[in-house]
């Protein structure tokens, strides 16, 4: 039983290495490419979950970082400026898109922290390291964004119930167009960065925030309503948004969910199956097991070799499918490989 670990980018060069060798084992590389590159591609976008909202990229790179933080303190003046039109106009549309606004700010936090805990190095108590502050994290954002929806559908009702006036509309909708190209200009400084510096991730956060941008534009059309002499249309719409509150709620528990019960994507399971059972000499996987460890993965696999196969070459042997595991799986930085004998398990 041997066991591999690398930090990710020490498994990124590694992979880089890899391809520059003469690839002597014969392997198929034009098909392992396609592969990587469809699962960094199935990866990298379309993610709502907290926890997968920053890669490898976002981890490593500076401007990365920069980025969260300054879109980060973007959506902050946003929801400040939406925050004292509310306490002058009243108005409960404009309030739950303001707390939508905070959410979407505050959330960079918890995560910012739990990157700083995840580089504490493993301990006796903590022998894994800390990478699951990341799971933390993301219950503190579903947290977050419950208070959110609650708030902001208690307001709508109540104001519903107890209907009161409105005022400065102008105002209103002026705060409603604030969100609008705050949060239209935050997309489009994630996404042109997370194009820069190859993070599929920060792009999709980016393309979150304008549709976030979409809540902001309601705002303007509940205030339309009510200078059309429509009273309920500033709560309704109010509610309305709280309701999009809890579809994103909704999405981000399942993900979060999935990764405090260590769900993996069925691919990377196949993929990984695959890169152990294309080397010589192994028979047959009969267990496989990937695990998240933060933002990272890490493999334990059970692998059957021919019973009359030298205890030297056995080891060797389980060495080699580290590497295909190191090298052919994204994201994943340690393998622990254990070599059973043909009819061990019979």
């Amino acid at each position: 039983m041997t066991h591999v670990s690398r930090t990710p980018a020490q498994a990124d060069e590694r992979q880089k290495d890899h391809h520059e060798d003469d690839h002597s084992h014969g392997h198929e590389h034009g098909r392992w490419s396609k592969i990587r590159h469809g699962l960094d591609e199935l990866f990298g976008g379309h993610s709502h979950d907290a926890t997968d909202t920053v890669d490898s990229a976002l981890e490593a790179d500076a401007r990365g970082r920069r980025a969260l933080w300054i879109s980060l303190a973007a959506l902050g003046v946003t929801a400040a400026l939406q925050g004292v039109v509310v306490f002058a106009t009243g108005s409960v549309a404009l309030l739950s898109d303001t707390l939508h606004n905070v959410v979407d700010a505050l959330t960079a936090l918890p995560l910012l922290v739990a990157f700083a805990l995840a580089k504490r190095p493993a301990n006796k108590r903590y022998t894994y390291g800390y990478g699951r502050a990341e799971d933390l994290a993301g219950l503190f954002v579903l947290a977050m964004i419950t208070l959110s929806a609650v708030l902001a559908a208690y307001e709508a009702v109540h104001r519903l119930l107890n209907p009161q006036p409105v005022k400065y509309l102008w105002a209103v909708a002026a705060a409603g167009v604030i969100g609008l190209v705050g949060n239209e200009l935050v997309a489009r400084y994630r996404i042109r960065v997370g194009r820069q510096i190859g993070s599929a991730a920060l792009v999709a956060d980016g393309l979150h925030a304008r549709t976030d941008g979409f809540t902001s534009l309601a705002v303007v059309l509940g205030a339309a309503g009510v200078a059309l002499g429509l009273p309920w249309a500033d709560p309704a719409i109010g509610l309305v948004i709280a309701v999009a509150i809890l579809s994103v709620l909704r999405s981000a528990a399942a993900q979060v969910g999935a990764r405090l019960m260590d769900a993996v994507d069925p691919h990377l399971v196949d993929q990984a199956r695959e890169a152990v059972s294309s080397v010589d000499g192994v028979l047959d996987v009969r267990e496989l097991r990937l695990r998240w460890i933060g933002h990272t993965l890490r493999a334990e696999v059970d692998i059957t070799v021919p019973a009359d196969l030298p205890v030297d070459a056995a080891h060797e042997l389980a060495h080699h499918a580290e590497e295909h595991l190191l090298v052919y799986v994204p994201r994943l930085t340690a393998a622990l490989v254990h070599v059973s004998p043909d009819g061990a398990h019979a």
